[in-house]
């Protein structure tokens, strides 16, 4: 007779769900705190022009967008054929500009509104008189970094 008795069967234990619904919900905290949206529906048509060289935006969230060009098929009726600025999500007129300009700065903290960048998205075919006029609000509101948006050309494609 030995002491110890071996068991013919050996029962599964099932396994514990209980912390389940925390995980889920820590995973959809973390998505949503890292997801962004986008900040800003296009009325215009922006045909960006070409460029060989450029520089790629470092830190998106300094930088305030000002998008120039015609507007799209659906509101063509509403607003006309004419070259539009559109300021986040409404089209706005060049004096418009330079409180566009100070409601951003006031968005930034003060260690980076020296660091405040305005980003012209222009399409190909507008005149150059409409981006005189808001570079010229844009001086008046002591908005002096200035980029322009490209798309970008592989150099290959240029020889």
């Amino acid at each position: 007779m030995s002491k110890f008795k071996k068991s013919t069967s050996k029962n599964v234990g099932s396994i514990n769900t209980a912390s389940l619904p925390d995980i889920v919900f820590m995973l959809l905290f973390f998505f949503m705190t890292v997801t962004v949206l986008r900040e800003v529906e296009l009325k215009i048509n922006v045909n960006l022009p070409d460029a060989t060289e450029g520089k790629k935006l470092e830190k998106k969230s300094l930088a305030s967008f000002i998008y120039i060009g015609l507007p799209v098929e659906q509101l063509v009726a509403t607003f006309g054929s004419e070259p539009k600025i559109q300021l986040n999500d409404s089209f706005k007129e060049v004096p418009d500009i330079q409180d566009f300009i100070a409601q951003e700065r006031e968005s930034l903290d003060e260690t980076d509104r020296p660091k405040m960048l305005v980003s012209l998205k222009i399409d190909r075919d507008i005149s150059m008189g409409v981006v005189i006029d808001v570079k010229q609000a844009l001086r008046q509101a002591n908005a002096l970094k200035i980029m322009y948006a490209n798309n970008p050309v592989d150099i290959i494609a240029l020889r």
